[in-house]
């Protein structure tokens, strides 16, 4: 079973056991217009909570994507290198940027489930 859950910063999370797939919200891309640019964090990479883990350019900024949780790089979204404009037409789905294997499961307990996060963003 996968839980999805939401930072107030516009990152989801959607949880299997012990691992998260990490991406924006359709809210965030919606702000940000055409992105052009993603850049990923490494394998392996330790991350903190809250921790600067990857960027997001766009035509009119660029943006932090932040770790929801701590815990290591498993995995990265190759894709989006090839082609960052998956995040404007799918950023829930095909578009996620890493996976993330979570340290502490308690610090899920700060986040947003949906319609926390749709009121959040209303």
């Amino acid at each position: 079973m996968t839980t999805t859950l939401y930072t107030s910063d516009h990152e989801w999370l959607a949880i299997e056991g012990d691992v998260a797939t990490v991406g924006i919200t359709d809210y965030a891309q919606s702000q940000l217009g055409d992105v052009v640019f993603i850049e990923l964090p490494k394998l392996g990479r330790a991350l903190k909570k809250a921790e600067a883990a990857a960027v997001v350019e766009s035509v009119k900024a660029a943006s932090e994507v932040y770790a929801p949780v701590t815990g290591e790089v498993l995995e990265t979204n190759d894709a989006l290198a090839a082609e960052p404009a998956l995040v404007n037409s799918d950023a829930q789905g095909k578009a996620w940027f890493f996976k993330i294997k979570i340290a502490d499961k308690s610090e899920l307990g700060g986040l947003m489930d949906e319609a926390a996060y749709k009121a959040h963003t209303a």
